[in-house]
């Protein structure tokens, strides 16, 4: 029990004694969160019925109803190690809200400001462009791609049901039954048309990572997140078969994360274009359909 039922407490105390337990329990961030404090704050406001998008009245104070609830998530966060995001069924990307739980990874790729900052530039000259996203999981960057251009279609595909089931909901959620469509298959398997933009964000987490993760992750699916011993396994697949679902002036997107200088060891032929982020975040290259071509020959 965090905080004891028969204190008064406002909503910028509760956090501070919930982000003082969390760090003397060690817990770890990185599930949308990335401090003991944020992830407290995301917990009590849920708790609360409050969103943690919106920044509240820190001086309200809490109900014993809601010193409860609060409890009741604190006390799961720190003893079962379950990430807030499956805790409070929400997560945020790229500025919106999507439905979240232990049938996909939670949301948090440095994707998201990529797509919010207008794709970088590279789909400004093409109208009504295509979107393809593979590996798609709750379906939250094919969505955000979806509502970051008006103008496009996107194909999102999975090749776990359960996944594919919670994106089903996340495009419900936001309405865009008209123009996300699901696919369920491995990587390109189930796909038959060509994409201005290929956008991914795979498993490819390798071997000694995986070994080393701390118990927050082992509540995640673990197709999502391991990819052999180099963590390349799927993004192989993509360099050999994505030229061939791209236009003539389509790219790839794709973030491999820690296994960057594996991926550079494996193809030192090819000229990986890392893109840097004002927000944080590592490891996504771009590639053109070109470049993708002249690995083949």
């Amino acid at each position: 029990m965090v905080l004891l039922p028969d204190n008064d407490y406002t909503i910028e105390s509760a956090i501070r004694l919930a982000a003082d337990a969390f760090q003397r329990h060690e817990l770890h961030y990185g599930h949308g969160t990335d401090s003991a404090e944020h992830e407290a704050s995301w917990l009590i406001l849920s708790s609360m019925g409050l969103s943690p998008a919106i920044a509240p009245d820190y001086g309200q104070s809490l109900t014993r109803a809601q010193v409860d609830a609060c409890n009741a998530l604190l006390d799961r966060r720190i003893s079962e190690r379950i990430p807030a995001a499956y805790l409070t069924g929400q997560a945020w990307f790229a500025g919106h809200p999507f439905l979240s739980d232990e049938r996909a990874l939670v949301p948090r790729s440095p994707l998201a400001e990529f797509i919010t900052e207008d794709f970088f530039g590279i789909l400004d000259s093409i109208e009504s462009p295509r979107i393809l996203d593979l590996c798609t999981g709750g379906g939250c960057i094919a969505i955000a791609c979806a509502l970051a251009r008006l103008d496009s279609l996107v194909d999102a595909s999975d090749l776990s049901a359960d996944a594919l089931a919670l994106a089903a909901e996340n495009v419900q959620l936001h309405g865009l039954q008209g123009r996300v469509n699901l696919l369920e298959g491995s990587l390109f398997e189930p796909v038959s048309e060509r994409y201005s933009l290929i956008i991914s964000n795979p498993p490819y987490v390798d071997a000694a990572d995986i070994a080393a993760m701390p118990s927050e992750f082992s509540h995640e699916p673990m197709m999502g997140l391991a990819a052999g011993e180099d963590g390349l396994d799927l993004v192989r697949i993509m360099l050999r078969e994505a030229a061939d679902y791209l236009e003539p002036e389509g790219v790839l997107v794709v973030e491999v994360g820690n296994s960057g200088e594996a991926l550079e060891d494996a193809y030192p032929q090819l000229d990986f274009g890392w893109l840097q982020f004002a927000q944080g975040g590592h490891g996504v290259f771009l590639l053109t359909r070109d470049e993708l071509l002249a690995l083949k020959e």
